[in-house]
């Protein structure tokens, strides 16, 4: 029988399973870990001048976080990598429909009286979609692992400031920059693994970095 470690660690690759198709978890990691470290600065703005703003966050959630990242899961799907494969197109849509979501694209409804409550669940969704993968994540290193807990609680977190703001309640400033900093982290851990990993490969798969 196999052992969790090697049912599948798809971020943790030094030769390509295929022969045209390349890992893409580097782009995918890195789409998604750079673009949730602005929204996380631009999150904790509300709480503290970080002196980000959705202006910042909305082109790199469509090209970077958004496009790249989606390309990025369809080649790992391609591979037959389900794991990275499902999450990379899933928050590559992710950062599309937030940013019609959020940016008025959509037409005026997204600036009406209903709106923080229509932002809460949004991020209710997402948060039961990230532990969908949360809960599997220990299969691909600690590293996945804390990407993953740490966007389960970002999601939480900002479906809390939305829904008490809908409510009409004031959220602390502590609050907000609480729920940006826990989404830089989140981030930043992305990006980290994908050093690893393209350390890695450039070492012969000796984790330089461990992830």
């Amino acid at each position: 029988m196999a052992t969790p470690a090697t049912v599948e660690a798809p971020f943790d690759q030094t030769q390509s399973k295929d022969p045209f198709w390349a890992p893409a978890s580097v782009v995918g990691l890195c789409g998604f870990g750079t673009t949730t470290m602005i929204a996380g600065m631009a999150i904790a703005t509300n709480g503290i001048n970080w002196g980000v703003d959705n202006g910042a966050v909305f082109p790199m959630a469509l090209a970077f976080g958004g496009s790249a990242q989606f390309v990025a899961g369809v080649i790992m799907l391609r591979r037959g990598e389900i794991f990275p494969g499902s999450a990379f197109m899933g928050y590559g849509a992710f950062w599309w429909a937030f940013t019609l979501f959020l940016s008025g694209l959509t037409g005026d409804k997204a600036f009406g009286p209903t709106a923080p409550y229509d932002i809460a669940w949004f991020m209710v969704v997402w948060a039961l979609f990230t532990l969908t993968f949360a809960i599997n994540s220990h299969y691909h290193g600690p590293g996945i692992a804390f990407v993953f807990w740490t966007l389960v609680l970002a999601f939480v977190l900002l479906a809390i400031d939305f829904a008490l703001t809908g409510g009409g309640h004031t959220v602390s400033n502590g609050l907000w920059e609480a729920t940006g900093i826990d989404t830089f982290i989140c981030g930043f851990a992305a990006w980290y693994v994908a050093t690893g990993i393209i350390t890695a490969q450039h070492h012969k798969g000796r984790k330089v970095l461990p992830f």
